[in-house]
Order: structure tokens, then sequence, then C-alpha cells
């Protein structure tokens, strides 16, 4: 993307790419050794309890002996793509749900449903509100 031994200087080919020139100069760190193994230890902590979330396996992970924070956890977690397992609230926006109680108030009239299909139209007749 960025050459830098190309004749236009990197600050030119920064703002042709609409890129902030600090971007050019970044250089990622690599993990730190302690870092690396408190996430093998927290992969495998998640291995075994799924639903776990950051501030669990903080405690285990004290418990264990490692003095560590709930963020630092967390950004450690999301670096692994690693997340816990919930039940997730159903998201229905707000719109929808009204679509859908006008489904049931006017059943012989065609709505689209973009909560079950966003080309699907919903039928109600008459004897299904019975």
């Amino acid at each position: 993307m960025i050459d830098r031994t190309h004749q236009l200087p990197v600050s030119r080919q920064c703002q042709v790419l609409s890129l902030a020139r600090s971007t050019a100069y970044y250089r990622a760190q690599p993990a730190s050794g302690v870092d690396l193994a408190i996430m093998r230890r927290i992969d495998e902590l998640h291995l075994e309890h799924p639903f776990a979330g950051s501030r669990m396996l903080r405690d285990m992970l004290r418990r264990e002996g490692t003095a560590i924070g709930r963020k630092h956890v967390a950004t450690l977690m999301k670096k692994m793509g690693i997340e816990a397992l919930y039940r997730k609230p159903r998201c229905i926006d707000p719109a929808e749900s009204a679509q859908i109680m006008l489904l049931k108030r006017m059943p012989q009239q065609a709505f689209s449903c973009p909560a079950l299909d966003a080309d699907a139209a919903c039928y109600r007749s008459q004897s299904s509100l019975q």
C-alpha cells in the first residue's frame, strides 16, 4: 500500500489514501511472554468454562496467583477472539415489532416483515386470528 522507496513522499501517499501519517509508521508490538502465558491459561479456562466472562476469568486467575485486572483479561480475550457464551436478548427493532402488531390487528392486508425476511410478505387471514 505505502511504498517507502517510491519517489512520492510518504506523507503525500498517506494523503492520497486518506490515511493518518502515523498509520504508515506504526509497528505492532509483539505480545510479551507473560501475556502469552496468561492467554494460554485463559484459553484453557475458557474451554473448561465457556460461560465465564472477563470478571469470572479474572477471579479464577487471581485464585491461581496471577495478579491481573478485568480490563486486561477483557483485552486479551478480545485479542484472542474469545467471548463468553450467554443468552443474548432477542433483537427486534421497535419498528419491526410495530409491524408484527399491525399484522395481528389487520388480518387481510399484506405487510413486509423485515423480522422474518426482507423480501417476504406476511399474510394473516381471519381464520388464523380465531
